[in-house]
């Protein structure tokens, strides 16, 4: 099929771009799903857990975990098996991490946006405290403020250099 007869049959792609741009109210229907906390929390999530995914592959191929001496022992098949297994596993456990990590501050600072009906710079600092706070919980109260003060200050330093671009 060719370019022109494309863009210019009856029902053609364009045709149809064009129209769900013409009509306000689908347009007003997918901004607000768009915009709604559970839709921004899951797109973290999976964005998250994509990231960490390609994140824990490179960080196996810079920690093997095994003694080199006992890997170069190892038959050929044998260091290949072993290569991905741990790969798998470190992107595994990677992704997940990202992805609770980015469901919790995208989900907390949306919920914290809507009840504020503002947005600025004070939404990511609350979420970052709190989901800094929230994933540090099992170390104790000294760890729970360790880790509001450190993700608020990073989640602030990101959202102030994001702001100024």
């Amino acid at each position: 099929m060719s370019e022109q007869s494309a863009s210019s049959s009856p029902g053609g792609f364009l045709e149809g771009f064009q129209a769900a741009q013409a009509d306000p109210m689908s347009t007003f229907v997918f901004q607000k799903v768009q915009e709604s906390c559970p839709v921004k929390a899951t797109i973290a999530l999976t964005l998250g857990f994509a990231l960490g995914g390609a994140f824990g592959m490179f960080m196996s191929s810079v920690d093997t975990g095994q003694n080199m001496e006992e890997f170069n022992k190892m038959k050929f098949r044998e260091q290949v098996r072993f290569t991905l297994k741990d790969m798998g596993a470190k992107s595994y456990s990677s992704a997940k991490n990202f992805a609770v990590v980015g469901a919790v501050f995208s989900g907390t600072e949306c919920v914290i946006e809507s009840f504020r009906a503002k947005n600025d710079i004070y939404n990511g600092l609350a979420a970052g405290c709190l989901t800094g706070g929230a994933l540090a919980a099992r170390a104790g109260p000294l760890g729970i403020v360790s880790g509001c003060a450190t993700f608020a200050a990073f989640s602030g330093a990101i959202d102030s250099w994001m702001r100024n671009q």
